[in-house]
């Protein structure tokens, strides 16, 4: 079934580890990904922001309150689901039925993933992005990793990679397809991405930098958004590696990956593994 919602993944701009959240959310790039969430003539439609990944939920409420403040959204609700119990309540599974838009926050994908995945409020969600053309969900940093059904919950960031380094779990499955990881430039991650898919080769592999994000539509169609660029890492050509016989911190070799690098415009189907590069003059 292809989806009639969409989803927008973004490569995270708030600081983790405790600290608070970056005022880089309420500026440049990352703010301006944020205008997609709804259209200019409809910001008085519901957002519910949905802060469980957050280990500063508080601190990370009032900074999006005053960025979708600046950004004219007005109709904004705050959902700090904590567990299994509270993602299974009525009044929340009612109040994701009523929303426009689905946003997790950065934090723990684990975390996210453990709370939400399993519960009706993770089927009210999937649910509405199936069959609404009007619902989107958005995420930034672990709240987009979590979107796949492969998912990243830990991995090393070293230059080589070293069997048992990666930790992989399920998702909450809206993108499929796909592995997703967050921050890619500034902290290094292609190892770490490079290794899950030489695991999963039928997935795709897509590094989103810190000033970038995908809009995926009808579930396979993804277009670019932001300066920063997105790296996608294409294992279906992969011809050998020792991935499979390689003892735990012995490094991986991997011959046949291919890497596409996207910036603003590009859109990139990925079903088919093919990029459609918009020419810029025909913007002039």
């Amino acid at each position: 079934m292809v989806p009639k919602g969409r989803l927008l993944i973004i490569g995270g701009a708030e600081e983790r580890e405790g600290k608070h959240p970056s005022e880089e959310m309420i500026q440049g790039d990352h703010f301006e990904v944020l205008k997609t969430l709804l259209p200019d003539n409809e910001k008085k439609d519901r957002i519910e922001v949905i802060t469980s990944a957050s280990s500063v939920p508080d601190e990370l409420t009032e900074t999006y309150k005053q960025t979708f403040k600046k950004l004219g959204y007005t109709n904004i609700g705050f959902l700090d689901i904590r567990d299994k119990i509270q993602a299974r309540d009525i009044e929340t599974i009612q109040r994701i039925e009523d929303t426009r838009v689905v946003f997790f926050t950065g934090g723990d994908q684990l975390k996210l993933a453990t709370v939400i995945g399993g519960t009706d409020v993770g089927d009210a969600i999937r649910c509405r992005y199936q069959e609404d053309t009007k619902f989107l969900v958005a995420g930034t940093s672990a709240g987009a990793m979590a979107m796949s059904i492969i998912m990243i919950a830990e991995g090393s960031v070293s230059e080589a990679l070293l069997a048992g380094d990666l930790q992989t779990s399920a998702g909450l499955a809206l993108a499929n397809g796909c592995i997703i990881d967050t921050h890619f430039i500034k902290r290094g991650r292609f190892s770490r991405l490079a290794q899950a898919i030489a695991l999963n080769p039928q997935n795709l592999g897509i590094g989103l930098g810190e000033d970038a994000a995908l809009l995926i539509t009808k579930g396979n169609k993804a277009k670019c958004i932001g300066t920063g660029m997105v790296i996608l890492i294409d294992g279906c050509q992969i011809a050998h590696t020792n991935i499979a016989e390689a003892s735990k911190d012995e490094p991986i070799y991997v011959e046949g990956l291919k890497v596409h690098v996207l910036t603003r415009n590009c859109s990139f189907d990925i079903k088919s593994r093919r990029i459609d590069f918009e020419d810029p003059m025909k913007s002039v």
